[in-house]
């Protein structure tokens, strides 16, 4: 991919707006142009910078816009996201990455305690405009720790914005757009999708994929709305294109942020098609399943048809690479659990 031409710290638009690339790409993409735009952006990591990160992620950045700017760090996840607390209180927009998401748990401390709560533990004086990448979920049959759906511990914390994109085209307007948020925002990069391709408007504003905030429909239905995020939404698509054969009408809502839950947009769906099911990775119990489907039943009590069905991980570790295909929630689930839905009968 050959890099944004640039002008200072100004991005000189491409005549040609819409590309094929692959979620990778997408998001290095979007660093090089925050970090073009914004002067006061940092990207770190380990192994972030000449390198560029586990999954080249950050490929490029640091020939580009110098070790200033984009750098290695020693391999202590505290230490990194202790860094971020003060160099955004120093005026500046760090982008760190935890080079993978099991590894966000050593840094817990600073990002409950620190992160999400010096904004207001300062009354609005130390915003934290820090916008930590995490690559995130399965799918890729890597060894423990380096696969994990972390979204309802972070979405559980007070200060935290959470968003985790499914396609390329959302990669890089969501990222673009979170890292210049002046809140703390976890982002949750599906790695199995890195190389997943699709088109991607690289305009300045997304015409064709309208607000960077809230929830998507992916794909418009009549009979039932699955939820997901993140690689599911993938997986749903398929599922619903397998419904179709058999004249269920399915409907794929990406729910994209997943702190704050669009919920108006979760109930407008679901008011639509009167069933929900709710796809993800993580464990049943206390996922965040269990809020959306607090959210649907509080907005759509009316009008549901049946109870929202879950269809996730099971209340296990998540496993290492060689029992994934057995944890992770497939088309044959999946297609049970709209089932259930719609053979469900009161009384």
């Amino acid at each position: 991919m050959s890099s944004p031409t640039l002008e200072g710290a100004t991005l000189v638009e491409r005549s040609v707006t819409t590309t094929v690339m692959s979620m990778q790409q997408a998001l290095n993409r979007a660093l090089d142009e925050v970090l073009a735009e914004h002067p006061k952006t940092l990207v770190f990591g380990e192994d972030c910078g000449r390198l560029g990160g586990v999954f080249r992620i950050t490929d490029g950045l640091q020939a580009r816009h110098g070790e200033r700017r984009v750098f290695d760090t020693p391999l202590a996840e505290s230490g990194i996201l202790g860094m971020s607390v003060g160099l955004a209180m120093a005026g500046f927009h760090p982008i760190p990455e935890v080079q993978f998401d099991g590894f966000a748990y050593p840094a817990i401390n600073q990002i409950v305690c620190q992160i999400a709560r010096m904004n207001y533990r300062s009354r609005g004086t130390m915003p934290m405009p820090i916008t930590l990448r995490v690559p995130s979920f399965g799918g890729i049959r890597a060894p423990e720790h380096h696969g994990e759906s972390l979204e309802a511990l972070f979405a559980h914390v007070p200060g935290l914005k959470v968003v985790s994109p499914s396609n390329p085209h959302e990669a890089y307007h969501l990222l673009k757009y979170a890292a210049t948020r002046p809140d703390p925002v976890i982002f949750m990069e599906p790695k199995s999708r890195y190389w997943q391709k699709g088109e991607v408007n690289i305009a300045r504003h997304d015409p064709a994929g309208g607000s960077p905030t809230g929830a998507k429909v992916m794909r418009e239905g009549r009979h039932l709305t699955l939820v997901a995020w993140g690689a599911m939404v993938s997986r749903c698509l398929q599922v619903a294109e397998l419904a179709a054969e058999d004249g269920i009408d399915v409907e794929v809502l990406d729910l994209r942020w997943l702190k704050p839950i669009d919920a108006g947009a979760l109930a407008a769906s679901v008011r639509r098609t009167r069933r929900a099911v709710v796809v993800h990775e993580a464990p049943l119990t206390s996922g965040l399943g269990a809020e959306v489907a607090q959210l649907i039943t509080q907005s759509c009590f009316d009008t549901l048809r049946a109870p929202v069905e879950r269809v996730t991980g099971f209340d296990v570790p998540y496993p290492s690479g060689d029992l994934e295909d057995e944890y992770i929630p497939n088309i044959d689930r999946i297609l049970f659990g709209i089932q259930r839905v719609l053979e469900y009968k009161r009384g």
